[in-house]
């Protein structure tokens, strides 16, 4: 009762909270939508400034969660006044339950919302090496370093199998700097309007120049992030200028920091000797990720929530999986310990 007395204190709308749905409101009014927005927001923000610092329990501690994530929507403008924010919030929460579940996406069309779990698979045995749980924005690559596990520290480096999402060129970099071959596919170079891709230049790093399709050398300039080479002295009077830009200012080539590391990759995979290995080794990992995401383990749905839980409990899954696997491999018990048929 003092709590509650003290929120209603500070609230300015004259509005009890105890009805179901929506606040009353002129719905088709822009201007009444927005001043509601306002005046719901400045409430919020005034009950959580009462309950600072206080132990919230039961529907209390929910629904202070609940105006903590509706305040991801909001955002104020240069007058003061909250409005709905015409962009999602960066890491965004998306629960009042499990706070540490995310938004991620597939592809543009493809969406999920929680964690990803990402495996590294010994193709030759088909067994689990390493299981990592991460939220559903952190980015593949971010997982690279919890699937290699204790090799990362030893000696004897195995080599590194992974499809395009953990292959970027500063992965790679650092991987081969830590002595892992890596074999994975590097995205062709792409122009979205259909003109002369980037692949379609000569990028010369040693001399640190770059030549376009009509024959033009430009040196890499070096900028903040990237190098760039730019073709605008020749653009204009270009007879291939409409196949390879619709830039008034003329093409420019962006030079990736690791460049040559790309190039490597995209030459290597051109290799009948690169593609053989890769093409046999795949089957065998999406198999074993398929019986990873069987419906006998709920499928791909996570059992548990928060980050440390799911963790534990995909241990679990690639730990029976593992048994199943050995126990098909020939592996039995008996008075001498473990052996293998």
């Amino acid at each position: 009762a003092v709590l509650a007395a003290a929120v209603r204190g500070v609230l300015d709308r004259d509005d009890d909270y105890a009805g179901p749905g929506k606040p009353p409101c002129d719905w088709d009014d822009p201007a009444a939508r927005e001043a509601l927005v306002d005046e719901l927001v400045k409430d919020a923000l005034a009950a959580l400034a009462a309950v600072d610092g206080q132990e919230l329990a039961g529907p209390a501690g929910e629904a202070a969660a609940l105006a903590l994530v509706a305040g991801q929507d909001v955002e104020a403008g240069g007058d003061g006044v909250f409005r709905i924010a015409r962009k999602t919030a960066r890491d965004r929460v998306i629960s009042t339950v499990d706070t540490q579940a995310r938004h991620g996406h597939k592809s543009r069309s493809r969406r999920f919302d929680g964690y990803k779990a990402h495996l590294s698979v010994d193709p030759d045995l088909e067994l689990i090496d390493e299981v990592t749980a991460a939220a559903a924005n952190t980015p593949d690559r971010d997982a690279v370093a919890g699937l290699l596990g204790e090799h990362a520290g030893s000696d004897d480096k195995p080599d590194v199998v992974g499809d395009s999402a953990y292959g970027d060129a500063a992965t790679r970099a650092d991987l081969q700097e830590q002595g892992f071959t890596v074999t994975a596919k590097c995205p062709p170079a792409r122009n979205a309007a259909g003109r002369y891709a980037k692949d379609q230049f000569t990028v010369d790093l040693d001399a640190g120049t770059v030549t376009c399709p009509a024959g033009n050398t430009t040196p890499i300039v070096a900028a903040a992030r990237c190098g760039r080479a730019s073709f605008r002295p020749w653009c204009g009077a270009c007879p291939l200028r409409t196949a390879c830009t619709a830039s008034a200012r003329g093409r420019t080539i962006a030079i990736h920091p690791h460049e040559a590391v790309l190039q490597a990759a995209r030459a290597a995979q051109r290799d009948p000797a690169w593609q053989e290995p890769y093409k046999a080794d795949r089957p065998g990992v999406e198999r074993k990720i398929s019986h990873f995401t069987r419906r006998a383990w709920s499928g791909r749905k996570a059992r548990t929530r928060g980050l440390a839980r799911i963790a534990t409990d995909l241990d679990t899954r690639a730990g029976a999986l593992n048994w199943a696997r050995l126990a098909v491999l020939g592996l039995h018990h008996d008075h001498t310990g473990c052996a293998r048929r």
